[in-house]
Formats: structure tokens, sequence, C-alpha cells
């Protein structure tokens, strides 16, 4: 056999072994990809992702499309040679498996969080919206969780008004833990509560529940303190003045949260917010307003491009990194609030584009 054969035979045996090598070795990383976007103005399967019913919603045009990420599964080990392409690909972030996934969360464990931060963000959303247009939401102190094996198990549940504790009414899901501290573990405590499936009832009247069921705890001592609990963690709820349902399956996490908003606003103004364009966007909103960061930044911008956005509203903490490689065709819009994303659009929908507050990478 000539050597030059020998050379090239010898090479390609060596590279097939090397890529049989790369695909049994496990590598601790994960991927990240651009996933779907998905316009709030619009229709999933036949359903407006956006549904209004007891007040006049109006019609709307052009696109509002929040953006995901795609990410390789928490029980899914990627091997060599798909990290090494993944660093290659220019779309596509390999990372320590461990960002994605910390404390060896399962899967199952990471999609119950994700859900329970999306719908936490679609509540949020309702509120920031109909506060940027000047609706009143009533808010109330209810029972987030019971911790099972705890004093608290069996006489309160999820979903359970709280009006008062020991008599003294709760306005703020603070007050409650600090009324139940004042006790000595072994004391008991009384809590005046509307109960779940009363709460609901009444809501769907129109009413606002009244409270009458006296619910007596024995607190014990907290596993890290001296102190009285009785195992409920209290939280926020909301009653809205009509019914506002977002229908969206199969996506998680809190960073729709503005497009949400955003889409709530629209619907319920009359006119076309964005003026019949193509807008984009990300980021968290909280109960006043406030824009947050995300993760993912670059995936989304791309997934934005790709589905023929013109305008990306970014979250200001996240500019930086956006505009460190924006896609080509794509104008990155800097928010802070919601107020600062509906001011942004109207100029998008009325072309004056000159004066949008940009992102800068530095």
């Amino acid at each position: 056999m000539p050597r030059r054969t020998a050379t090239m035979l010898a090479s390609t045996l060596m590279l097939i072994a090397l890529l049989c090598a790369g695909v049994l070795i496990k590598v601790p990383y994960a991927e990240m990809t651009p996933g779907p976007t998905v316009n709030t103005l619009g229709d999933v399967d036949g359903d407006a992702v956006l549904q209004i019913s007891g007040r006049e919603a109006y019609p709307t045009a052009g696109h509002l499309n929040m953006t995901t990420v795609r990410v390789t599964g928490a029980d899914y080990r990627m091997n060599l040679v798909e990290a090494v392409y993944g660093w290659l690909a220019h779309d596509n972030v390999v990372v320590p498996h461990d960002t994605l996934y910390p404390d060896g969360k399962s899967e199952e464990e990471s999609t119950q969080e994700n859900a329970e931060e999306f719908s936490q963000s679609q509540e949020s959303a309702k509120v920031a919206a109909l506060k940027e247009l000047g609706i009143p939401v009533s808010t109330r102190v209810v029972v987030s969780t019971v911790i099972k094996g705890s004093p608290a198990e069996g006489k309160l549940h999820a979903g359970d008004v709280i009006k008062t504790v020991d008599g003294k009414p709760v306005t703020e899901p603070a007050d409650v833990a600090k009324l139940v501290t004042r006790h000595t573990p072994g004391e008991d405590v009384v809590f005046t509560v509307v109960p779940a499936a009363d709460a609901v009832a009444a809501e769907k009247a129109g009413k606002e529940p009244v409270g009458n069921d006296k619910i007596t705890v024995t607190t014990q001592k907290a596993p890290d303190a001296n102190r009285a609990i009785v195992g409920i963690q209290a939280g926020t709820d909301h009653t809205f003045p009509f019914t506002i349902d977002i229908k969206l399956a199969d996506v998680g996490g809190p960073s729709a949260g503005l497009m949400f908003a955003l889409g709530i606003v629209d619907k319920l103004t009359p006119g076309q917010l964005t003026g019949g364009k193509f807008v984009a966007g990300t980021g968290t909103i909280d109960e006043s307003g406030k824009v947050g960061p995300i993760g993912g930044i670059r995936m989304k911008t791309v997934g934005a491009r790709d589905a023929g956005a013109k305008f990306f509203l970014t979250p200001a903490e996240n500019c930086a990194s956006a505009a460190a490689d924006v896609p080509a065709g794509l104008t990155l819009v800097k928010v802070k609030t919601i107020d600062d994303a509906v001011k942004s659009l109207e100029d998008i929908g009325k072309g004056k584009t000159a004066g949008l507050p940009r992102c800068s990478a530095s």
C-alpha cells in the first residue's frame, strides 16, 4: 500500500475512533437554543392567548411576541461531540449543567418550579396591566402553602383567605408571621379565615368574601430558631373587576410577564398599540410594573428575528449582553417599566423610531 494512502487511511480511522469516543464520553454540560415565539395578541390551536370577559375588549393588530429558550433536560447528559458542536454553533450556548439545574434538581422538580413561576408571572402581568390603565385591583392575604406534617396541616389549606390572626386584621403576608411569632412555641393561635372554596364562590358572584371560620392552631418551635411557627407560608391573591384568562400551555418560567401585560393593555384600550408592527420582547414584571432581567437573552433575540420581529423590547439589565451580538435587522429597545414599554410601542406604531431608547454594549 502506498505510504500516502496508508497515512490517509490511518488518519481516517483515527478520526472515526475519536468521533466514537466523543459520542460515548458524557460531559457535565447543558445546551440552550432559540425556542418558539408566541404572539400574545393572537391564537394558539384556535384559542386566543388572552381572553377577556366582563369588560369591553378592542380589536388588535400586529405582534407582541413573547420569546422562549429550549434547554436540554435535567436528566439528559450531553456527549462530547454535542458539546463541541454547541460551542461552535453561533446561535447555541453550552453552559455547565449546574447552571440550569442547581443542587441536583430533577427534571420533574425543574418543570414544577417553572410552572409555578409562569403562573405567578401571569398574575403579576394582570395586576401591572390594570394598574397601568388605572383600573383598581383588590388584594388579599391567603395561605400559599401548608408544610406537610406541620401543626397547620388539615386545619388551614392553600387558598384560604386570612382575615385576622388573634383578632388582629392582616393586610400583608408579613403580618401573619409577625403575629404568630409573638407567641412562644406550644401556644395557640386563632386564625379567622374564609375557606378557599367560599372565596372562589364569592369572587364568581362578584362579592367580597366574608371571614367567619375561626381556626385554632397550636404553634411549635421552628427547626432553626427558638420561635413559634404553625407551618404555613402566606402570600397575596388578587380580585379583578373582570376576568382575564391566559391560555398557553407547555411554557414555563417568569420571563413572559412583560409581553402578557402589554397584550392585556392593548386589548383593553382603543386603537392598535403596535400600529400593526411586529414587536417581540421578554422580561419579568412585578405588580408595580417594574421590568426585570431574564436568562438566555441571546437565544431570545435570535428567535425573535427568525420569527420576523423588527423590534425587541429588552430589559435594561440585559441590554449590554444583548447589544454585544444583535441579530441583523433587529432593533433592541431598552425598557425598565411597563410604562416605558407602552410609550415605546406607541412611538413604534406611529413610526417615530428615531428617539427610541436603544440598548448599547457599554
